[in-house]
């Protein structure tokens, strides 16, 4: 379930699989919302009026957006995204590992997708990424970036490894300083959770971790901010080595 028209807008854009459009009645004259409906109906979707009131009783937010849509599952395989070329400077994955909060899950995605990430990785104990939370926090992001839902957090690690992808861990103390890693090529950055972060298992299976400097008192930052951070330097560094690039999948991570 996708709520809002910036989110069905980029659904939409991405052209993911949108089902069903519901609409507020009185909305329906609103020039965003008509070109919403418009589009969906070229898209092949099927596209309801509601009666007043029925939105309220059927979104999950507590303001009700005009607009919501049935979207389609957008996932891959773990598989699938390894597939294919990793571009002059390697792909950027990302993998969540036990992120709680899904307002946290959307944003990383939100981050990712700005900084061209390759795709990202929900492993088990992470948030639905289709949680309608999630959905809105990602302002549409779920839809551009690729997304694969993977089993256990050791055994996603152990497939990334096998592709050949340099695991980074992250940490909130004793890694290297992230602005002296290195993200070039083929990298799985592994993000944990909101409170405990990652295991000493997984830790242990990177071969490097990173660590963003804090002002004394800092005990950790959000998980959302950590990848924002890290995501951000990781395309810096890939700028920095071609200036003239683009952002995105096909062209630089």
């Amino acid at each position: 379930m996708a709520e809002g028209i910036n989110v069905v807008r980029a659904a939409l854009d991405a052209k993911a699989p949108v089902e069903s459009l519901f609409v507020a009645a009185e909305s329906r004259k609103d020039v965003a919302v008509a070109e919403l409906v418009d589009r969906a109906l070229d898209a092949g979707a099927r596209v309801f009026e509601l009666g007043s009131g029925v939105m309220e009783r059927v979104a999950d937010t507590v303001t009700p957006q005009p607009v919501c849509a049935v979207i389609a599952s957008v996932d891959v395989s773990v598989e699938t995204l390894l597939e294919g070329s990793s571009g002059r400077d390697g792909r950027l994955l990302l993998v969540c590992v036990d992120v709680r909060d899904p307002g946290n899950l959307g944003a990383v995605m939100r981050s990712a997708a700005a900084a061209g990430a390759a795709g990202i990785l929900c492993c088990e104990g992470t948030a639905d990424p289709y949680n309608a939370k999630t959905v809105r926090a990602s302002a549409g992001a779920i839809f551009r970036l690729p997304l694969a839902l993977a089993g256990p957090p050791a055994d996603a690690v152990e497939h990334l490894a096998a592709a050949a992808c340099r695991i980074v861990a992250t940490s909130a103390h004793g890694g290297t300083d992230y602005a002296l890693a290195d993200f070039s090529g083929d990298v799985a950055l592994l993000l944990g959770n909101e409170a405990s972060g990652l295991s000493d298992e997984l830790t242990a299976m990177a071969g490097a971790i990173v660590t963003i400097p804090m002002a004394e008192g800092s005990e950790s930052l959000n998980v959302a901010m950590t990848a924002a951070v890290l995501c951000h330097e990781a395309a810096r560094q890939r700028r920095s080595r071609h200036p003239a690039s683009s952002l995105g999948p096909e062209s630089s991570p």
